[in-house]
């Protein structure tokens, strides 16, 4: 299928999963405490797609991100990650304005210049050499903000857990990806896989974690659920009606 056609059907998924998603905002209450054990109502399914995710994982990115570790020097992989922190510059600057954030927005939008253009297209973070920080910001949040339903855990074969918004929030994050709209395949698919590669690296510390809990499953959904809840309310989540504590306290 030629790009532009990719393209246009990736629009036209958007602009079906924000239908979807407005009409799931007029009409879906919020769940009351008793009924929110039905977070993750499809656990033996979402159990199944992580034992393959893992499986995948062990003869795929894993490996590939283990040699990469050793192989690449330390420095290259540091401007690897800068590269592929300055691609999510659109769908920061996008979410933050989306969520009402401008100040931020702004400055999301000097990053993501200044880092393309002296920072060599994102090799170098000029910008938070310079104090200008990042605020990452994604479309399930902005779901989250706007008061659309996360829905039910899920866990998504190669993307990992999820909420239910936050999978409809995956074709507008490719949207606003520079890469996706290059037409140059090769070159397109070499980075999603460098890009890739250099995100599992950086995982092993988080995986160790994970692997030495006695529930892998459980400690994936939990960290998801907290770390979800963290950054939706900017690292300051309110104490009442803690959501995600009152779901895990029941396990």
């Amino acid at each position: 299928m030629p790009p532009h056609r990719v393209r246009q059907c990736f629009i036209g998924i958007c602009i079906i999963a924000m239908t979807v998603l407005s009409a799931c905002a007029g009409n879906i209450p919020a769940a009351p405490k008793d009924q929110r054990a039905e977070t993750d109502p499809w656990e033996p399914l979402n159990r199944r797609v992580s034992n393959f995710n893992k499986g995948f994982d062990s003869v795929t990115f894993k490996p590939l991100a283990m040699g990469y570790y050793k192989v690449v020097p330390e420095f290259a992989q540091t401007g690897v990650n800068n590269f592929s922190r300055n691609l999510r510059g659109p769908l920061n600057i996008i979410n933050n304005f989306l969520q009402g954030k401008s100040a931020r927005g702004f400055d999301e939008t000097a990053r993501f210049l200044i880092n393309s253009i002296f920072g060599i297209g994102g090799l170098f973070d000029i910008a938070t050499m310079n104090g200008l920080e990042s605020s990452p910001e994604t479309f399930g949040e902005t779901f989250a903000v706007w008061g659309i339903p996360d829905g039910p855990f899920v866990t998504v074969p190669i993307f990992g857990p999820r909420t239910l918004s936050g999978v409809f929030a995956i074709p507008f994050t490719f949207l606003v990806d520079p890469l996706f709209h290059v037409d140059d395949n090769t070159t397109k698919w070499i980075i999603y896989g460098i890009r890739a590669i250099d995100l599992r690296m950086r995982l092993f510390a988080a995986e160790k974690l994970i692997e030495g809990s006695n529930d892998r499953y459980l400690a994936i959904r939990e960290s998801f659920l907290q770390n979800r809840r963290y950054r939706i309310y900017d690292g300051d989540p309110p104490e009442d009606e803690d959501f995600y504590e009152d779901f895990l306290d029941q396990e």
